[in-house]
């Protein structure tokens, strides 16, 4: 929409106190809240009037017979289906979803990108060459994997957002978004509460909700998980344990809060990897109270607590991940979300950076802020980079030859955040991603300096190795 009028703030629930005020703590709870007092009923989920003249409605993400069923029942000022009116479908030519393989691109290789470029709103408009993005029209593919229709896979996104939706909404039939900030900070304003974040957080919005993005302050850029599979959910601890991690107390999902406005607005829908947009006569932000375990949530990756070896070895680094979303086979993953950050490294007679390696899951990595320890230039804050399935990857030189020769003693990891998008699925770049995006060309040549060190004839214990020589 080109009115830029701001809207009238959301009538919100009264939230706990305290530092999270506006939020409820916990991880996939059974949630209840209500915006205007007595518009919650108890004791059953349809009752024959609801209070204030308001609508019961259930939005399931699972099927009905689910062994734990996620569902959550709304009660809002009208039903959905006030808000769903012809479709035409529309174009977000940036916006790619699997299985998608363009056959000019060469998706086989190391790959890594400098941050895509973000111009503020006043830099577009001098330019001319651009309108300004919302979170619509400002994402940008940068790889796919699986397939949409039956729910597997995942795709990977950068968001470039100068501008916020006003009186224009959207949800996703395909996915949940597991969004990753890298700069900027925004406002979620759901059907079912209100998320501000910012960098260093992460939030997830479920398939089929409905919300709008805004701007707090300036352009905003990040990273965009869109998983097409089962929910993200906690790993599995083991023998780990209760502790560390990421706990579920440290996960904050929205209290209700709902607009009644009687605007001209538009509905965009996701669908299959097509978008369809509707003409609608009023926000459709308006559920007034809500109950249930099918709702957005955000995070503070700050609190998630890392363990790690404590004498030697370097663990595999599925002992960092934050989320998983499994798939039908057990202990392999549609998609891990993976957190590398600030942490001690303390292991003895240990090459403690990650180790040369080839693996069955594509792995895609993204920087929030700092250095990252394998590839200490190059890859930048905002940056990503792309390790395809079964294709090696490791250290540089620079950073073997650092890890190979240091002081083995107590060193702390610091100004570093990176995570990883890993999947079990081939990932295919689009055409943005080849030759949009600034692609580092010589990232491949990293590797090249690598020296031959092997000498046949010298034991580890320092002995001649040569045949018929003691």
């Amino acid at each position: 929409m080109t009115d830029q009028s701001t809207p009238r703030p959301m009538v919100q629930a009264q939230g706990p106190t305290g530092p999270h005020q506006g939020y409820m703590p916990g991880f996939g709870n059974d949630f209840e809240t209500e915006a205007l007092p007595g518009a919650l009923p108890q004791g059953m989920n349809s009752p024959q009037k609801c209070a204030y003249g308001l609508y019961g409605e259930q939005l399931s993400g699972t099927a009905f017979t689910a062994t734990r069923p996620e569902r959550t029942w709304c009660y809002r000022i009208r039903p959905s289906v006030k808000h769903s009116r012809r479709y035409e479908k529309i174009d977000l030519p940036y916006w790619k979803t699997a299985p998608h393989i363009d056959p000019d691109v060469i998706s086989l290789g190391q790959y890594r990108w400098d941050p895509v470029p973000l111009r503020s709103s006043s830099e577009a408009v001098a330019h001319q060459d651009t309108e300004a993005l919302t979170w619509l029209t400002g994402m940008r593919t940068m790889t796919t994997a699986g397939d949409v229709n039956t729910q597997v896979g995942m795709a990977s996104h950068v968001y470039l957002v100068t501008a916020s939706m006003v009186d224009d909404y959207f949800y996703s039939a395909d996915s949940e978004l597991l969004v990753v900030p890298q700069q900027g900070r925004l406002r979620f304003l759901t059907e079912l509460g209100v998320i501000d974040l910012a960098p260093q957080e992460i939030a997830i919005l479920p398939r089929g909700l409905v919300y709008r993005v805004e701007l707090i302050d300036g352009p905003a850029r990040g990273f965009v998980c869109e998983n097409y599979g089962q929910k993200f959910e906690l790993p599995g601890r083991g023998p780990i344990g209760a502790n560390c991690m990421a706990n579920p107390r440290d996960f904050k999902t929205p209290v209700a809060a709902f607009e009644d406005r009687e605007v001209p607005s538009t509905l965009t829908v996701k669908w299959c990897g097509q978008f369809h947009r509707t003409e609608i006569a009023q926000s459709p932000l308006d559920v007034v109270a809500w109950h249930g375990n099918y709702a957005p949530c955000k995070y503070d990756l700050t609190t998630y607590c890392p363990v790690g070896a404590i004498l030697f070895d370097h663990p595999d680094p599925s002992i960092f991940t934050v989320l998983t979303a499994p798939s039908g086979q057990p202990g392999t993953a549609n998609i891990d979300f993976v957190l590398f950050r600030e942490r001690w490294l303390v292991a003895e007679n240990t090459f403690r950076p990650p180790w040369y390696h080839k693996n069955v899951m594509s792995e895609l990595m993204g920087n929030i802020y700092g250095q990252y320890d394998a590839k200490p230039q190059g890859f930048v804050p905002g940056g990503l980079s792309l390790h395809n399935m079964m294709l090696p990857h490791g250290p540089d030189r620079d950073a073997f030859e650092k890890a190979t020769n240091a002081e083995l003693k107590p060193h702390k990891l610091d100004n570093t955040m990176s995570f990883m998008f890993e999947t079990r699925f081939p990932q295919h770049l689009t055409a943005f991603a080849a030759h949009e995006a600034p692609l580092q060309d010589d990232y491949i040549d990293c590797w090249t300096s690598l020296e031959k060190k092997f000498d046949g004839s010298l034991r580890p214990d320092g002995g001649d190795a040569t045949p018929g020589k003691k």
